[in-house]
């Protein structure tokens, strides 16, 4: 990605910061569920489902048997990491609706033209996503809008992402929605905790340091 860009949106720092948690309720998971949000299960066959998408396009994009065997080991924690995408994302879409924040098709077409230009096309970009933050190539339209979608979010809520009190009002807003949906893991899968049980290390593409869209509107 292109080094030069401005960084308006330090959305993967605020996951580390000191932020409002978003914590779950106490309770266990719906039978047959890795998480229930807003009452809605992810199912554990949703989750390996997702999951194995993962491991299919990484086995692709390997030469080898070894070479595979490496990256599954690089990405041990993907189960996890992605439920918590799972999780996070749907407390997202709750939070840029109280907030009437929409993402249009439009929207998402145009982030992904620019990225594209700046990975240099579109296999490029699909294996970069694939990489950095283990979203298979069939799911990199959805994992663009949720980009935009916190993007959004933060500018609506007038939260500046380089302040400590832009974070925080992001977070609070998340927050507030976590807790309107109840969220509720497996206990296998830890307790929802933004800071802690979410795993800080999960790579979450909407959480992360800049986009191509943020770029073109400050520079």
């Amino acid at each position: 990605m292109h080094r030069r860009r401005r960084t308006a949106l330090v959305l993967s720092a605020a996951i580390v910061a000191a932020a409002p948690l978003l914590t779950a309720c106490g309770g266990e998971a719906h039978p047959g569920a890795a998480a229930v949000v807003g009452g809605q299960r992810i199912t554990v066959a949703q989750l390996e489902s997702r999951v194995n998408e993962v491991r299919t396009a990484q086995r692709a994009a390997t030469t080898d048997d070894a070479q595979y065997e490496q990256t599954v080991a690089k990405t041990g924690s993907l189960t996890r990491d992605t439920l918590h995408s799972l999780v996070l994302d749907r407390v997202l879409d709750r939070a840029a609706k109280d907030a009437g924040v929409s993402v249009t098709r439009k929207d998402a077409q145009q982030m992904r033209t620019a990225l594209e230009q700046q990975a240099g096309g579109t296999k490029a970009l699909e294996s970069a996503w694939l990489q950095q933050y283990g979203v298979a190539p069939g799911r990199l339209d959805d994992s663009l809008r949720t980009e935009i979608e916190a993007q959004k979010l933060a500018a609506t809520l007038g939260a500046d992402m380089n302040t400590v009190n832009g974070k925080a009002a992001f977070w609070k807003a998340m927050s507030e929605a976590s807790k309107k949906l109840h969220v509720t893991l497996n206990p296998r899968y830890g307790t929802w905790d933004v800071q802690k049980s979410s795993r800080v290390d999960a790579k979450t593409p909407w959480l992360r340091e800049v986009t191509a869209t943020t770029t073109q509107q400050t520079a």
